[in-house]
């Protein structure tokens, strides 16, 4: 196994950087879709749009099938217009899942039809000195705040000649910072980083000099927020299908800032038993930083592209991430560790070869997770078949 390139971090930071500077809550992608294909236009490799901005790149190999898929998502957490109030003042509905608590005190951009309004998400009740106490007596929910905008708009008709409507989109402001201890602070680095950490691993295997052994394609969808990610994304052979995405960093989790980790479960169910080991065994062959974990409230594409009927092996890769859907860290270490990752998988040879075939009409080449002695081999014992088989019920 050839050892995976070195990844370029300075790369990996600008295009993160350039990335974060582009609002694309769910359902307002296309810009960011144009700025992704243009960087993949630099790097030569090969792609395609669906219809609604979904980007199908392709990395030949040396074979065409089985194939792979890796996949990032474009979308992030958000809001809309859900109503125009007689104050001047805009309700909210969240795009995504995610609570207020993060959204109050935020600068943002609202996208009318017509153009752009900055404004700020604020409490019911947001200052101290007209309401004393009752400011910290509002609950945390999305009916409790409203979006002041930056314009004279002190009724329900100067939202309508702003050109305000209901269904405009909501981006919140991004507050990037690199700090000097390797740590990057953001909103909306789920799923940027992942995003910008893919690009630097094909940009690190194609300088590389390295052919793929077979035909590899990097997705990046617009819709994984929603759930509906993936779907709809697969019409090559694709036989594995690696989502990469967020790990949280919190109490009960094994992620951190500092390795990629492999999920091995999330809210859909565990992923694939041989090609999450195929990635725990790549990263340590490679000395890549790895943590296992799981997700207990997490959707991925990998997920919704089975939802879809996919019959493929799925697992997930992702980088370690404090305060996930709130003011997001993580450390360059680990998208570094991922970005490697990534670039040693999309070297490495199919878990099985056979998966080139849709069906299998044989056991031979079907897989093996345990061999049948090792199941056997427990604590709890099962009586013996000819011990079972031919008794008679006693009360016959």
């Amino acid at each position: 196994m050839p050892k995976s390139p070195e990844p370029d971090l300075d790369y990996l930071k600008r295009v993160l950087l350039e990335l974060l500077a582009i609002p694309s809550p769910t359902g307002f992608t296309d810009t960011i879709v144009r700025y992704v294909a243009e960087r993949l236009e630099e790097l030569g490799v090969p792609f395609e749009l669906t219809r609604r901005g979904n980007i199908r790149a392709t990395l030949a190999g040396r074979q065409s099938s089985p194939d792979r898929a890796v996949s990032a998502h474009l979308d992030t957490i958000g809001a809309i217009v859900r109503e125009l109030k007689d104050n001047g003042r805009l309700g909210l509905a969240p795009v995504g899942c995610w609570s207020s608590r993060f959204a109050e005190g935020s600068r943002v951009s609202l996208f009318t039809d017509n153009g752009l309004l900055r404004g700020s998400v604020l409490p019911l009740l947001a200052s101290g000195h007209a309401f004393n106490t009752r400011v910290d007596d509002l609950p945390v929910s999305w009916d409790h705040v409203e979006l002041r905008v930056d314009a004279y708009c002190a009724t329900h008709a100067d939202c309508e000649a702003l050109g305000i409507a209901v269904g405009d989109f909501v981006a919140f402001d991004p507050l990037p910072e690199f700090s000097e201890s390797g740590h990057i602070s953001a909103r909306h680095l789920d799923d940027k980083a992942g995003v910008a950490a893919l690009l630097t691993a094909l940009k690190a295997l194609l300088e590389s000099g390295q052919e793929p052994l077979i035909d590899c394609h990097p997705i990046f969808t617009i819709t994984e927020e929603v759930g509906s990610g993936a779907a709809a994304t697969l019409p090559w052979d694709v036989s594995e299908f690696v989502g990469i995405d967020i790990a949280p960093v919190a109490a009960g989790q094994q992620s951190n800032e500092h390795s990629v980790t492999v999920a091995l479960q999330d809210s859909g169910g565990p992923y694939d038993y041989h090609l999450s080991r195929h990635l725990l065994k790549l990263a340590r062959e490679q000395d890549i930083p790895v943590r296992r974990d799981l997700f207990r409230y997490y959707h991925s594409d990998a997920q919704s592209a089975i939802t879809a009927g996919h019959d493929i092996r799925t697992a997930l890769l992702a980088f370690g991430c404090d305060a996930t859907h709130g003011y997001e860290r993580t450390h360059i270490d680990s998208l570094a560790a991922l970005a490697r990752l990534l670039a040693g998988y999309l070297l490495s040879p199919p878990v099985f070869a056979s998966d080139a075939q849709v069906t299998q009409d044989s056991l031979e080449s079907f897989s093996h997770q345990l061999e049948h002695d090792a199941q056997m081999e427990s604590e709890t014992r099962v009586p013996p078949v000819e011990a079972v088989v031919g008794q008679r019920d006693p009360e016959t």
